[in-house]
């Protein structure tokens, strides 16, 4: 996960609407099923639904009243102990 695209990425949602990320990454999951896939594109496509889950936990962070540098922070934090373990 990239911290500077999770932050686009929410700047986005609170611009136009988490619906639009909620449909990419629909696609995004359907285009895995695609058999012809490399494994590193497999790992390109996992890594923007990544980043699209995280921007959606920050947002709803966000709209039970966290500040939005402090969600940033908190759910890398998250991330990062959840990969330590």
């Amino acid at each position: 996960m990239k911290l500077p695209v999770i932050k686009h990425l929410t700047q986005f949602i609170e611009e136009n609407d988490q619906d639009y990320l909620i449909e990419a990454i629909e696609v995004l999951e359907a285009l895995t099923e695609v058999p012809s896939l490399k494994d590193e594109e497999l790992d390109v496509i996992g890594e923007l639904i990544s980043n699209m889950y995280g921007a959606i936990e920050v947002n709803k962070m966000v709209q039970s009243g966290t500040d939005k540098k402090e969600a940033l922070n908190a759910f890398m934090k998250r991330v990062m102990g959840s990969i330590d373990k």
